[in-house]
């Protein structure tokens, strides 16, 4: 499974939440999950299994297949559960 992180730029909040989701999949035991960072522009479905992406660009990101929208890039207990939901839904846990 691959995850990948989106921003509008492809730079810093998007790198920020990559790493934030490695830090969660770490602490969870899931290291074989790939997880990575784009800019929206370069963001194509194939690209990975799920993308998560802030609420100011979610509609933007409508072509990507599954997406985790974010209200917040720095809460880690959204994102935890958001992403524990996601990989729940999707048999990964």
């Amino acid at each position: 499974m691959k995850i990948l992180a989106v921003c509008g730029s492809g730079l810093g909040s998007s790198f920020m939440l990559e790493m934030n989701i490695k830090d969660i999949l770490q602490e969870m035991g899931l290291m074989e999950i790939e997880v990575d960072h784009s800019d929206l522009s370069s963001a194509s479905p194939d690209q990975a299994d799920l993308f998560v992406v802030a609420k100011d660009i979610a509609e933007g990101a409508a072509h990507l297949r599954d997406i985790v929208v974010l209200e917040s890039i720095i809460d880690m207990d959204e994102l935890k559960t958001k992403l524990v939901k996601t990989l729940q839904e999707k048999g990964v846990l």
